[in-house]
């Protein structure tokens, strides 16, 4: 695995406990959440931006993502 790819997964892994702990859910939760409702299609489609933000913007545009796909936790 290259430098970058591992860059990206351990961005990850930070992003989905924040939004785990943000919602008081497990990790698993909030990574299938997170993936059933395309918020992995927008990680990766803009990680080059959002590793650049704080884990708080992260969240918030992961919770407004997960929203405009039918996703009900706010």
């Amino acid at each position: 695995m290259s430098k970058r790819d591992q860059n990206i997964l351990a961005f990850l892994v930070a992003l989905v406990a924040e939004f785990a702990a943000h919602f008081g859910i497990s990790q698993d939760v909030a990574f299938n959440y997170i993936r059933e409702h395309h918020g992995l299609d927008y990680f990766f489609k803009h990680y080059n931006v959002l590793h650049t933000l704080s884990f708080e913007e992260n969240v918030d545009d992961l919770i407004q993502v997960c929203s405009n796909h039918g996703g009900q936790l706010r």
